[in-house]
């Protein structure tokens, strides 16, 4: 648990995580984001529970974690009157790499995150897509097992984020990465599993396609070359189906919106009706919405209130948390 004052920023959070998982962390503006990420990284610490990671305790082990942990904050500290290759060996010796190591790994991490053009260049001359790069080449230069990212494409142009998003598709492939967002194209893009926190609380945990179906169902656009009433009533027929929707029609061609039934995905059940009737089937997909309509359904209630100005207390902290645990082969948070 995290209190700022008699608030109670974060309570009751658990979710878990496992390695080679991209996870999206959302919420609205002073859910408990941020603070969650604080905690996990220790710049903050929890007034109860614990954080646990690959069964070790962080207030037991405390540097040992530390270590395993790359962070990428939403105000990223750079020091914009060093080089981009001097901030990264200086955030090295931070870490307590030895020379050795800091130089045998400068080269691999300057090539993941593509910083090779601006290495000799001052900070301060880099576009915010380049001085994100830096920011994550410093986060993963000690080669950390879980990487915490926050914000991390805000302010970016439509192509930074792009690279950056593949950026972080690259590097996530061996890390846990817990990545906070408010852009839903983002985790779409990026993200393997999504969890969802609203006033403190975790309200949502798995992959877009299963929330969606476990919340009011899924939606699917269908485009089928078909009669539009044949095809209408087929649709409606099938038990994974709760609504059809006719749609205007595409070059004579019937489409709808299908809503699946609860905790259903009519996909694959439209895709074998179409194959036994000899319907062309030109168009089949979940609809891109859906995760924007179940972030509101489940946090439209979560105007900001006292929690933002709690964490405004605490350094600028938009949110809160309490018991994280994490193993990188099955991380646990709860917070």
């Amino acid at each position: 648990m995290k209190r700022f004052g008699e608030t109670v920023a974060v309570d009751s959070a658990t979710f878990s995580i496992d390695r080679g998982e991209v996870v999206g962390f959302l919420g609205p503006n002073g859910a408990g984001k941020t603070t969650t990420m604080r905690l996990l990284t220790q710049y903050l610490e929890p007034d109860g529970g614990s954080i646990t990671i690959d069964g070790l305790s962080l207030e037991d082990h405390p540097i040992e974690l530390r270590r395993r942990i790359g962070y990428l904050p939403e105000t990223n500290p750079l020091y914009r009157d060093m080089l981009a290759g001097e901030y990264i060996s200086f955030m090295g010796r931070l870490r307590g790499m030895s020379p050795g190591e800091i130089r045998a790994r400068t080269d691999d991490v300057v090539a993941e995150t593509g910083i090779e053009a601006v290495y000799y260049r001052p900070i301060n001359q880099l576009s915010k897509g380049y001085r994100q790069r830096v920011g994550l080449a410093q986060a993963i230069l000690s080669e950390p097992e879980i990487l915490i990212l926050d914000e991390p494409t805000e302010g970016l142009d439509p192509n930074q984020r792009v690279e950056i998003r593949s950026l972080i598709r690259d590097v996530g492939a061996d890390r846990t990465v817990l990545l906070s967002t408010h852009v839903m194209q983002e985790v779409r893009k990026t993200c393997s599993r999504v969890v969802i926190i609203n006033r403190g609380h975790i309200v949502a945990d798995g992959s877009v396609d299963e929330l969606v179906a476990g919340h009011g169902g899924a939606r699917i656009i269908v485009e089928l070359e078909a009669p539009p009433d044949d095809a209408r009533d087929a649709l409606a027929d099938l038990p994974s189906v709760a609504r059809t929707e006719a749609l205007e029609e595409e070059a004579g061609r019937a489409r709808f919106a299908v809503e699946g039934a609860p905790g259903r995905d009519p996909r694959a059940d439209i895709s074998r009706l179409a194959a036994a009737r000899d319907w062309p089937l030109w168009e089949l997909h979940l609809a891109q919405a859906s995760l924007e309509d179940l972030f509101r359904q489940l946090t439209v209630s979560a105007a900001p209130t006292e929690e933002g100005a709690g964490d405004a207390a605490e350094g600028g902290t938009e949110d809160g948390a309490q018991r994280v645990e994490t193993d990188p082969a099955g991380e646990e948070v709860e917070a």
